[in-house]
């Protein structure tokens, strides 16, 4: 940094900013809703077109997801027709907020939750005009229908709308969503549903596997159109998230098996129950067990009925998705470590996204770290000046998931589990020596028994630490601008082990690495005292990959340019093995391990030895 005039230490922000908003134009996309020009929308309803939906009642016996089969005619086919899937199923001018309402009639003020051509599985459409699609929805708390468009996306014109389809319950409490509380021994636990506080009460029904079972009351928060800071979370993507309940389930036994059911009194005292679930209480901070990690960032989500919702731009987000569940039974905890969704301010995706995640986030704690797609907005606070969350601001990501920091705002917090210290920094925020959050990182970092708690790890979106990405390259900082000056004096000094971040959609780890030197030239098993921090990329959750630097960057060990995920495995207090797995196919693809005891934490290296004297 300038070290001179004060115009010196304005102009410096103002250009790295600059180079950072360049990094974001060139890396990432914007939610391919954007595409549709909803506000050049006009009617054109056609006599002779149709578009009719089956079956009218979706989830009579409980399902979701389910399949609608759409059967559609128009007169005058073209291959840029397509078809939007609109919840609620009124979508007309009459619903549009003030805001959201633009100068001229006919219009729509409502992006759809998702959308498809209507050539998709029907190649002869645009000869016989006539075609069908199966589309797979989720309860989303209100009704659907299915709009048929002619003009592309670019100029779109409705000329069918289909009759409406709806869930036979669509209020139905869903997407259970665990994290940590912010004691070892509390779980919470967070769903949506379509009851408000004046229609129900909820609850979470609990116990042990088999045991007498108690009752949790639930707090319950809504987000409205005017917490949203800008477009299009305030104009076009806007749609009611519904309300967002937390339940806090308090003295857990340690390794205990817990089952769960979602709850919701009536005021007419009916019960409305969720399927049942299960979870097993975290360990005891310090407890000598084998403990299992995932760590990834920038998943987002994909369609598997294949709309052009996230195709081509969450590629690998199902797979990712797919590897977790399957091998559920071998991991305690995932971080999602930022960009979580990239709904970039189409509410509708929020939902899409925990139920896709649903059979993770229900059964193991799922903690998530603030990206920019969450977060950043101008003039909302946020470090970076950029429009990423699409005028989201932090409001989705702070209600939707809970972690426990003491100002959800203020997206930075610890976690204990058995022999990890979790360090969960929130880089929207600014991380520099001097502020708030600096000083939180340091505590989180000094406060941890290493005794007990020999793991360390720092988490963080975007990369403080060390990246081979094209854009830092381009910058000669191999960093996000700023990252590591303030910190890595703090890494060396408390010995963390390893830092992750996500941001950079590929995979890459370092050496153990301290100001820009390689401090052991082992590769996959170090033993004895900490030299360095090692720092692991791990942002290929799912979208769009990012390309590494031409340059040779010699404190690079592994670099994949594909999606995967990492785990860590600590068997004991002195042993942790560290797995990148691709998303493809779940194999291991680079692996270390560490073999440290707990003098060789105490032990002295650069720059962080403590003090003596020769007084005996």
């Amino acid at each position: 940094m300038f070290q001179g005039s004060g115009l010196e230490g304005m102009i410096l922000p103002v250009i790295l900013l600059f180079l950072a908003t360049l990094q974001e134009a060139s890396s990432h996309g914007d939610n391919p809703l954007a595409g549709i020009a909803i506000h050049e929308a006009r009617f054109a309803l056609e006599e002779s077109a149709f578009i009719k939906a089956s079956p009218g009642v979706l989830g009579a016996q409980g399902g979701n997801p389910e399949w609608v089969t759409l059967s559609f005619t128009s007169a005058n086919p073209s291959n840029d027709d397509w078809i939007g899937v609109f919840s609620p199923a009124d979508f007309s001018a009459a619903i549009c907020d003030s805001e959201g309402s633009m100068a001229g009639a006919p219009f729509l003020c409502t992006a759809p939750i998702k959308f498809q051509y209507a050539n998709y599985s029907s190649p002869r459409y645009k000869a016989t005009g006539k075609g069908s699609l199966r589309l797979l929805l989720i309860n989303q708390r209100s009704d659907f229908s299915f709009a048929l468009f002619s003009g592309g996306l670019s100029k779109p014109k409705l000329v069918a709308v289909s009759n409406k389809v709806t869930f036979a319950n669509p209020n139905a409490p869903l997407y259970p969503r665990l994290a940590q509380g912010k004691t070892w021994n509390e779980m919470t636990v967070t769903w949506t549903s379509g009851y408000g506080i004046s229609s129900a009460e909820p609850f979470i029904e609990w116990g042990q596997k088999g045991d007498v079972r108690v009752r949790s009351p639930a707090g319950t928060l809504t987000i409205d159109r005017s917490s949203m800071c800008g477009p299009p979370a305030r104009t076009v993507g806007w749609r009611d998230p519904g309300f967002i309940h937390t339940s806090f389930l308090k003295e857990l036994w340690p390794n205990t098996v817990y089952t769960y059911k979602l709850g919701h009194k009536l005021f007419n005292g009916t019960y409305i129950w969720s399927p049942e679930y299960q979870f097993k209480a975290s360990p005891y901070p310090g407890q000598d067990s084998v403990q299992r990690v995932v760590i990834f960032g920038d998943m987002g989500k994909d369609e598997p009925d294949g709309s052009n919702v996230y195709n081509n731009y969450q590629h690998g987000a199902l797979n990712t998705t797919k590897q977790l569940i399957d091998d559920l039974k071998n991991i305690d905890i995932v971080f999602h470590i930022g960009d979580i969704v990239y709904a970039n301010g189409y509410i509708s995706q929020w939902d899409q996204f925990t139920a896709q995640v649903a059979p993770i986030t229900s059964k193991v704690p799922y903690m998530v770290a603030s990206g920019n797609h969450e977060r950043d907005w101008p003039g909302s606070g946020s470090f970076y000046g950029t429009k990423d969350s699409g005028g989201e601001c932090g409001v989705m990501a702070e209600t939707m998931f809970y972690v426990p920091a003491e100002n959800r705002a203020k997206f930075w917090y610890s976690t204990d589990y058995g022999m990890f210290r979790f360090c969960v920094a929130d880089t929207e925020h600014d991380w520099r020596e001097g502020t708030e959050q600096y000083e939180f990182i340091e505590r989180c970092f000094a406060s941890a028994d290493r005794r007990k708690q020999p793991w360390l790890i720092f988490i963080a979106h975007r990369v403080l630490g060390y990246s081979s990405a094209s854009w830092y390259g381009a910058q000669g900082s191999f960093e996000e601008p700023m990252g590591r000056e303030s910190l890595q004096k703090l890494w060396q000094k408390y010995k963390v082990d390893i830092a992750f971040y996500g941001h950079v959609h590929n995979y890459e780890r370092t050496c153990p690495i301290y100001q820009n030197i390689c401090l052991d030239k082992e590769k996959h098993n170090y033993k004895g005292p900490f030299n360095g921090t090692i720092h692991v990329v791990a942002g290929g959750g799912g979208s769009g990959l990012a390309d590494f630097t031409p340059l040779n960057t010699t404190w690079s060990l592994f670099k994949d340019h594909d999606y995967g995920f990492t785990k860590l495995t600590a068997f004991d207090h002195s042993n942790l093995l560290f797995e990148y797995k691709k998303s493809s196919d779940g194999k291991v693809y680079d692996s270390f391990t560490i073999n440290r005891d707990y003098r060789d934490i105490l032990a002295c290296s650069v720059d962080n030895c403590s003090p003596t004297t020769l007084a005996s």
